[in-house]
């Protein structure tokens, strides 16, 4: 079996979900989704927990999807690292960490705790900074601040009360921490270079400027009173915190870094310059590998992984393309390559610009008509014949929880797939259409209010082609690469350990 073409189809955010009110997917016209799932080739891939390294009941994500589905493994991540690290009471050792807590309580200077509020595990885990605080107790630290950044788009938009009180009592219950600044990850997490969002978060941690409340709880109930749920929580500095002063150590602990980059950039590079910035002598330590090349130490150096999707295609000197829009352009090229930035061999990167708007439910629709006729334009000219592409709207704007709007998201993907999938079907290929984890088809929470998190549920594969195989249930998106390249007449490399989902001719007289 070797088809001319093979497009891999990401709908990012498009899960499998019971009926009900809040089931945007099914509740949406997708009458193209509809009949390719009812005559092509349809089972669920899982996307969550163990099949994705993750704790078992956790929720995917789009870094963590891609990452799987490229790599065509279960790749264990940061998270469950770094939780097994602390069953183990390795990560009371750690080097870095321990270096941190030493220098500033030799330098009798701060440690500066910074990242995400949340036990949700998508970009960190409040458990992992409680166990840095155990740290500093057992080291006799006890002058550590605390940079609480309020999600509300992995968790409830109104939760961030609960969350900072399981903050506040493990700091009670270690005896170390307070609390320095409050802010939402708006602000603290961007990751689409709106640079103005970042400097005020800079200012607060850096400089103590920024709205002010007597402690955290009078910030979060200033914010809700002037309409700001956690997310976009406007950074405030509470009582006595100074700003950071040279000796310092920072620890950002979030373990995904695609939106700690900005704000780690403003804070140790020596050449930025996207807004003007206090240089400070600090010893900054990165949960995780944030970016190449940078001026701060790795609590968990990345993994390597070899012979990816991507890796394999180069190797078999196939032609690929990889195409998104910004906000999961990162998504389809270094998380799909297994953490690379750079392209492998015989590899093409279409970028699409994504809209400006403060949040995507202001523009639906995103640029996926622009991606969808850069892509259709590819596949009639048969530029490439694998082709790995992402439609992000159904997570994005799934995130705002605005129904209205995530329905007009579902029906643009909807129309924007029947295109590409007419396309790849007149040139004699074949198209596999899933998702990297759920979010539009659970968009209300059981009080009918909004969720704008990620889902557990899994996700819809649907193969289509003129005379397409069967495909087996019970995978999950780790065999997805192993499919793609038995459609293309390659097979898997051993380090591809997810099976192929395609139920052969000569297995069904088995």
């Amino acid at each position: 079996m070797k088809y001319p073409i093979v497009c891999l189809i990401i709908r990012d955010g498009w899960g499998w979900g019971p009926p009900g009110p809040g089931n945007a997917i099914l509740n949406a016209q997708t009458p193209h989704t509809d009949y390719y799932q009812a005559r092509y080739p349809t089972c669920l891939v899982e996307t969550s927990g163990r099949a994705v390294g993750l704790p078992p009941g956790y929720q995917g994500n789009s870094e963590v999807g891609h990452l799987n589905i490229g790599a065509g493994r279960v790749v264990y991540q940061s998270l469950t690292r770094i939780d097994q690290a602390i069953e183990s009471k390795d990560f009371y050792e750690n080097e870095e960490l321990v270096a941190a807590v030493e220098i500033a309580r030799r330098n009798g200077t701060w440690l500066h705790l910074m990242g995400l509020i949340q036990e949700e595990g998508v970009h960190a885990a409040t458990r992992h900074a409680l166990a840095i605080l155990e740290i500093c107790a057992k080291r006799g630290l006890d002058r550590v601040w605390i940079h609480a950044i309020t999600d509300g788009r992995d968790t409830p938009p109104q939760s961030a009360r609960k969350h900072l009180e399981f903050l506040q009592q493990g700091m009670e219950r270690i005896g170390v921490g307070r609390i320095a600044t409050v802010m939402g990850r708006y602000y603290a997490m961007d990751r689409d270079t709106r640079w103005d969002r970042t400097q005020l978060a800079y200012e607060a941690v850096a400089a103590a400027r920024g709205f002010s409340a007597s402690d955290w709880r009078d910030a979060v109930s200033r914010a809700y009173k002037e309409n700001e749920t956690d997310e976009f929580i406007r950074p405030r500095v509470l009582p006595d915190y100074p700003g950071l002063k040279d000796g310092a150590a920072v620890i950002f602990f979030n373990f995904r870094f695609d939106r700690t980059r900005q704000l780690t950039r403003a804070l140790v590079e020596p050449d930025f310059s996207e807004f003007p910035v206090q240089r400070r002598d600090l010893y900054f330590v990165a949960m995780t590998h944030y970016y190449d090349n940078g001026n701060f130490k790795e609590a968990f150096p990345e993994l390597e992984h070899k012979n990816v999707l991507g890796e394999v295609l180069s190797l078999n000197q196939i032609q690929q393309l990889r195409i998104a829009e910004t906000e999961k352009f990162a998504h389809v090229t270094f998380f799909f390559n297994g953490l690379r930035n750079e392209p492998f061999a015989a590899e093409d990167r279409i970028l699409v610009t994504s809209p400006r708007v403060a949040t995507y439910d202001l523009q639906p629709e995103m640029s996926a008509p622009e991606v969808r006729d850069r892509l259709v334009d590819d596949i009639e000219h048969l530029r490439h014949p694998a082709v790995i592409c992402n439609f992000a709207n159904c997570d994005m704007v799934g995130h705002t929880g605005d129904y209205p709007a995530i329905v007009r998201a579902v029906k643009t993907v909807d129309e924007c797939v029947h295109r590409v999938v007419e396309a790849v079907l007149a040139k004699g290929g074949v198209c596999l259409i899933t998702a990297d984890h759920g979010n539009a088809e659970q968009t209300r929470l059981e009080d009918g209010s909004p969720m704008t998190s990620h889902s557990t549920n899994p996700v819809p594969l649907t193969l289509v082609a003129k005379e397409p195989p069967r495909l087996r249930c019970g995978g999950g998106l780790a065999d997805i690469a192993p499919t793609f390249l038995k459609l293309l007449g390659i097979d898997p490399p051993a380090e591809m350990t997810g099976r192929s989902l395609l139920v052969l001719a000569d297995e069904e007289n088995e």
